[in-house]
């Protein structure tokens, strides 16, 4: 009997990018509401399935597929880099292609592999301007007038990042909740912290909006890249290292490129007696 029959339901994926970990639901093969009950009840990682971010696959008109992005709280995000990158190489790899168009609400994004089993996506050009990230009023993104001089950027999702001399002296779990419900920010923001340690080289953590301290960010791991080269700190191609492994990222006149592993981890079904909970 194939697992299909054996445990009717609703069909997943579960995979991660640097431990930045998703579940994936293919809409095209198993058609699914998606709601915030249903969202935050599959981020639960005692009594659901767990993830940093949700995403659901669907057929795209104006690209080879589309998707849509929920955080751990169920709240919508419109940009998610790994779990972009994560999807784009498991859907090339099933085409037997090396490029794909993948429709957000970022918009319509370019994803190709790349050297050495990475993947690689063009998360499109930074929002610098205070109305497209958004912030509540008109600022000098790259100076906040936020205690720590942090620089605001957009990515399809907001973004406040704070280079420090010491990222290990910040306790990270006060900290970012902080600041993502800071007052300049009406949609909230993901909270970095990042630090020089060498020529375009950064360490950097993350806080992202609506889920909590994450291994890895690919948006926010754009984001940084863009803060630090606004600020002068380096140049337009950097390395960054999260908590979760190595990033490289490369503001090209065309986008923000983000190059990096992904993982399939493992494909399941949620059980009918689970969604009959909710």
């Amino acid at each position: 009997m194939n697992a299909r029959a054996a445990y009717p339901g609703l069909a997943f994926m579960k995979m991660h990018g640097l431990g930045n970990d998703f579940v994936v639901i293919d809409r095209r093969e198993t058609p699914v509401e998606m709601t915030a009950q249903l969202a935050r009840a599959l981020g639960d990682r005692h009594r659901g399935v767990g993830f940093d971010q949700l995403a659901l696959i669907d057929d795209a008109g104006d690209a080879d597929l589309h998707l849509t992005f929920y955080n751990a709280d169920g709240s919508l995000s419109a940009a998610c880099g790994n779990a972009t990158r994560c999807i784009a190489q498991h859907e090339m790899a099933g085409r037997g292609v090396d490029s794909l168009r993948l429709a957000t609400e970022r918009g319509v994004l370019q994803a190709e592999r790349a050297d050495d089993g990475l993947t690689r996506v063009n998360m499109g050009a930074p929002m610098t301007d205070w109305r497209d990230i958004p912030l509540a009023k008109e600022t000098d993104t790259l100076h906040l007038p936020i205690d720590g001089d942090p620089v605001a950027t957009g990515m399809g999702n907001p973004h406040c990042t704070f280079f420090v001399d010491d990222i290990s002296a910040i306790d990270l779990t006060s900290f970012g909740p902080a600041h993502e419900t800071h007052p300049l920010f009406p949609e909230r923001t993901n909270v970095q912290i990042a630090q020089l340690t060498g020529p375009d080289n950064l360490r950097m953590r993350v806080w992202e909006r609506g889920t909590c301290i994450t291994l890895a960010s690919g948006s926010s791991s754009c984001a940084v890249a863009v803060a630090a080269s606004r600020r002068g700190l380096t140049g337009r191609s950097v390395t960054l290292d999260l908590d979760g492994g190595r990033i490289s990222v490369f503001w090209r006149e065309d986008g923000v490129w983000m190059t990096g592993p992904t993982a399939h981890v493992f494909t399941g079904h949620l059980t009918p007696e689970f969604l009959g909970t909710l």
